[in-house]
């Protein structure tokens, strides 16, 4: 929505949405919005609950036998926390035994769709579009929990629609809630897997067109200026600056110890280094506190700049400052340092170097770096050189020091696999849609 994508075209946008007032503001102060429109409320029966955990389970169980990848099966939902859901997925699981078959994935989406259809929401959505009577229905996110509702009523209406594949990594893990006339992804690799996990899609509705979020690492009006970045954070200009990107709990929940391990590294060179540490924008945990009060000279904390002023989780989101912020931690760090993350592509747009932490902090047999690196969107790095590794604690300083002063990656090889149309994605998706 901060991208290029409907600030230039002449047609009218109208946001249909759950957003709070507030939310509503910083949108209308920054975004190209000619009329708004609110989802009505949706209570998802028990019926559509089951049906679609079930298609996920079968998808992902499906998916992994197809790809020879068993890491695909660490995408379903785990460590419920009441009986009741427990007991839920534990039939869910049992259920996805019987649908081993891709035809009785696809009759179980058939069912799933006349549930919806069932769902008082269903003629709410219809009307409301009946009225509207736009040309295209645009989703921007294909897991949305309200979309394949929508998108049934547009089709039942002979409405255009359209969606865009939200992430890298979200094909093989069994999301794709909605059906579209177009799908617009990332690259080639991202259109061919698509068709290789749904090919009940038609090759000519994928269209390739980019991504916007990386059309903003090439406007320098989107890096701050230097020494008022430096200034504002208490950044020392003759430091090398050390990006170390946080993941999420589940992803990664040993993310402050690898983060005290490059300190404490660190700290002996520490007259030639500091760590910027951003972390996840929605880990709100304060599980990383205890390592930057250990290190308050060392670390400096540069929070991501996300409103988080509603109770509704769809109405978290990043302002626009945050986006400038981004780029320009990727313009002036020497290079960035996490778990397996796609801040490697955001550093690569500047040529920076990444780190991909690559040992276990301690044995854990529920997680392991080494299912992390197994998972399918991996598949896609062409070669081992595309970004650093970091096979063990005692590697940091020497690795570091050999980070900053070569920057000899190839990560731009696999820039090419996974992303296309990096200056004009912004174009292409418009053109698909008007």
């Amino acid at each position: 929505m901060y991208s290029r994508v409907f600030s230039t075209t002449s047609a009218h946008i109208t946001l249909f949405h759950n957003f709070d007032d507030d939310t509503l503001s910083e949108l209308h102060s920054t975004v190209k919005v000619d009329d708004y429109l609110t989802i009505p409320k949706y209570k998802e029966s028990v019926r559509e609950k089951f049906l679609r955990e079930l298609i996920h389970t079968a998808r992902l169980a499906y998916n992994a036998k197809n790809e020879a990848n068993p890491t695909i099966l660490a995408f379903r939902k785990r460590n419920h926390r009441t009986v009741k859901l427990k007991l839920f997925y534990a039939l869910v699981t049992l259920a996805a035994k019987r649908f081993k078959k891709y035809e009785s994935i696809l009759k179980l989406e058939r069912k799933y769709d006349q549930s919806l259809k069932r769902n008082p929401f269903f003629k709410d959505v219809q009307e409301l579009l009946k009225k509207a009577c736009p040309d295209v229905v645009f989703c921007t996110h294909q897991r949305a929990l309200k979309a394949p509702t929508v998108f049934m009523a547009a089709r039942d209406l002979g409405l255009s629609t359209a969606t865009v594949i939200y992430s890298w990594d979200n094909i093989p893990k069994a999301r794709l809630a909605l059906r579209a006339d177009k799908y617009l992804v990332w690259s080639q690799y991202m259109k061919t897997e698509l068709e290789r996990m749904y090919p009940e899609i038609a090759t000519e509705k994928v269209v390739v067109t980019g991504t916007p979020q990386f059309e903003f690492y090439n406007n320098p009006k989107n890096i701050i200026e230097r020494s008022k970045f430096y200034e504002t954070y208490g950044l020392d200009s003759q430091k090398k600056l050390i990006c170390f990107s946080g993941d999420d709990v589940k992803t990664s929940p040993y993310d402050p110890h690898y983060l005290n391990d490059l300190a404490e590294s660190l700290s002996k060179d520490a007259e030639h280094y500091q760590i910027i540490f951003r972390r996840c924008p929605v880990d709100l945990s304060g599980r990383y506190d205890w390592v930057v009060n250990k290190f308050p000279d060392l670390i400096i904390e540069i929070p991501p700049l996300w409103n988080f002023n509603s109770k509704v989780w769809t109405a978290v989101y990043p302002v626009f400052e945050d986006v400038k912020l981004l780029v320009s931690l990727a313009y002036y760090c020497d290079a960035v340092l996490n778990v397996g993350s796609t801040m490697a592509f955001d550093f690569g747009m500047f040529d920076k170097p990444c780190v991909y932490i690559n040992y276990d902090h301690v044995p854990d047999k529920n997680w392991s770096v080494n299912t992390i690196y197994r998972y399918q969107h991996f598949r896609s790095m062409p070669s081992k050189k595309a970004v650093y590794w970091l096979n063990s604690k005692e590697e940091i300083a020497q690795l570091m020091a050999e980070v900053v002063g070569d920057k000899k990656t190839e990560i731009g090889d696999w820039f090419e696999v996974v992303l296309n149309h990096v200056d004009t994605a912004s174009d292409k998706i418009i053109k698909e849609l008007v």
